[in-house]
């Protein structure tokens, strides 16, 4: 056979070869693309039990139980996530729509859009001011709060047979909102009515400045009436209580009737320092001065320096012996910024969070009933300490309005619960 037939027969081989090869590759990559949106998908197969079942390929940050149904994760490269549909051929089709750093709530908006939500319901509304920036930037535990909010408000039935996020912006009006919170009140549960209403006013005064609607009907609407707890613990109860938290915070974690062994620490700066919950656990080595300690008071108060005495300077140390010791005990670096130094922390070494407090602060409660240390009618918050010590301050009004730190004496009598000892009718002090 001459060599240049030879050379154009092998050439001719070789493209047959390479045309089969890649119609194989295609067709394989198609059947990897089938087989992994099958495997990634967003609405995995259900079990037996009807449950969706947790696949690991989706982003962490991401709840797969409220995932909207129709949208996707592809976990290839840097992970994206995409819708299916078939085109007017029947054909099966993809449109990416977010990457992996999509919240679940700007998911569900695009959801939203897909199925046609109308962009003047209050569901549209309340997705948009989910996603927006503003709203990422709130503190944690208010986003946690908003979603509540939220999700009561959209899913609440009507009775026009909808729920309430399907009726369009307009609609709302102030009576509206105000059936809505007398409706909720006389439930029971006037918080509750009150906390919604709250939100409400701030997602349509973002709205109106961000032109998804034209006016506030909650605004203007009148609140739930609150039954008022102003709960004064006596000096008694809280002596025992103190007691009964350091006697169980010597116990081994995990052991029965065992306490956090910071809780009487709290119990104690709450009541010397008049300091909320919250302003405790954000105490810091910074906050100590030769002075006494600097008090960082939230919601507009004024700051104060507590003078040190022995009682004071006791539970300060008792904080930072057990703290300093946990450091020790895990071999944690010990900051060299007195302020990134917390005063409470906790079992890991790091700052003690108030939810965290406030679910020791119940166990606590329930245990010390328990054990008969005090009665179920004598519970009490740890903000009832802050509350007793602003009653117990000895001076005149002006004096506790120092210690307090209220910026008004309106707002210094839901906590000064003492009566004070007056005079009769033309007394003079000469004349006693």
């Amino acid at each position: 056979m001459p060599a240049a037939l030879y050379t154009a027969q092998s050439r001719g081989e070789a493209r047959h070869t390479a045309r089969r090869r890649g119609e194989a590759d295609n067709a394989a990559r198609h059947r990897g693309e089938a087989d992994h949106a099958a495997r990634s998908s967003a609405a995995p197969p259900r079990g037996e039990s009807g449950r969706r079942r947790y696949h690991p390929a989706i982003p962490a940050h991401i709840d797969q139980t409220r995932l909207p149904p129709g949208i996707y994760f592809d976990a290839r490269g840097r992970g994206r996530w995409y819708l299916q549909f078939r085109d007017e051929a029947n054909r099966l089709r993809r449109r990416n729509v977010a990457d992996a750093q999509a919240t679940l709530d700007e998911l569900r908006q695009i959801a939203a859009e897909r199925d046609g939500l109308a962009r003047d319901s209050l569901a549209y509304l309340a997705a948009a001011f989910h996603a927006a920036e503003q709203f990422q930037q709130l503190a944690p535990r208010t986003q946690q709060d908003y979603a509540w909010c939220r999700k009561l408000l959209i899913e609440m039935p009507t009775k026009l047979g909808k729920p309430l996020g399907e009726l369009p912006t307009r609609q709302f009006q102030p009576a509206l909102v105000q059936r809505l919170v007398d409706r909720i009140a006389s439930d029971g549960t006037p918080a509750k009515a009150n906390h919604l209403l709250r939100y409400l006013r701030r997602l349509f005064r973002w709205g109106i400045n961000r032109g998804y609607c034209d006016t506030n009907p909650a605004r203007g609407v009148e609140a739930a009436r609150e039954r008022r707890r102003r709960r004064l613990p006596e000096l008694e109860t809280i002596d025992a209580l103190t007691a009964f938290a350091r006697e169980r915070g010597q116990r081994r974690r995990g052991e029965a009737g065992a306490c956090a062994p910071y809780l009487w620490i709290v119990m104690e700066l709450a009541y010397i320092c008049r300091l909320r919950g919250i302003e405790v656990v954000t105490l810091t080595d910074a906050h100590h001065t030769p002075a006494g300690v600097h008090t960082n008071r939230r919601k507009g108060s004024r700051d104060s320096v507590i003078r040190w005495y022995p009682r004071l300077r006791h539970a300060w140390d008792a904080a930072t012996r057990h703290r300093d010791a946990l450091w020790r005990a895990r071999a944690l670096p010990v900051p060299k910024e007195a302020a990134a130094r917390p005063l409470i922390v906790a079992a890991d070494g790091a700052a003690l969070q108030k939810s965290s407090l406030d679910s020791a602060w119940q166990r606590f409660i329930r245990l010390a009933i328990a054990e008969r240390v005090i009665r179920p009618e004598q519970r009490f918050g740890l903000h009832d300490l802050k509350r007793r010590g602003i009653t117990d301050t000895a001076g005149t009004r002006h004096d506790k309005l120092e210690a307090s730190g209220h910026r008004s004496a309106a707002m210094m009598d839901v906590y000064d619960l003492s009566v004070p000892l007056v005079p009769w009718p033309g007394y003079r002090a000469e004349a006693v």
